[in-house]
């Protein structure tokens, strides 16, 4: 329900700034968050088994195809954990890349969630645009957290077990 009319220039204006405002706080937000909040493994970050520890993702969506489009966004921000790429196989940096794809996920379902009040100055079709825009935004770097945090998971268990065999 649209509150606040303005001219249609003004409209586009204000949602080229609302968005710019609602992605660099929301990252810079859950940026520094601390890292405890992202280690469990809650509800949201939980694999499903319909996801078939990733493979869902890659049958039905071939993620490999595009998901080395999607910008990192630490290279927008100049700030966080780089996961375009591994950049290494030790046992803790693996932990961290896990943790920085849960950090990832629940940054882009938050940033979904301002779309709703791009209905408060904009018509309702213009609404449901920012709507579409937050989810054709966001959910393609959910699904590639989706993707790879069960492929790290099992690459850091693998290493877990080898080690606890040398000891």
């Amino acid at each position: 329900m649209q509150l606040i009319e303005m001219s249609i220039g003004w409209t586009i204006v204000i949602d080229f700034v609302a968005w710019a405002l609602f992605h660099l706080s929301i990252s810079l937000f859950t940026l520094y968050l601390p890292d405890p909040y992202f280690q469990k493994n809650t509800f949201l970050y939980r694999t499903r088994k319909w996801e078939k520890e990733g493979q869902f993702w890659q049958r039905h969506f071939n993620i490999k195809k595009w998901a080395k489009l999607i910008p990192d966004g630490t290279r927008l921000l100049g700030a966080g954990f780089y996961k375009k790429k591994l950049q290494q196989k030790k046992a803790n940096y693996l932990e961290t890349f896990i943790l920085e794809t849960k950090r990832a996920e629940f940054t882009h379902w938050l940033s979904i969630l301002p779309s709703f009040l791009f209905f408060l100055w904009n018509p309702v079709w213009a609404g449901w645009i920012m709507v579409v825009y937050a989810l054709v935004f966001n959910i393609p770097i959910i699904v590639v957290q989706r993707y790879n945090r069960p492929r790290l998971e099992r690459v850091l268990n693998r290493k877990r077990k080898r080690q606890n065999k040398n000891f």
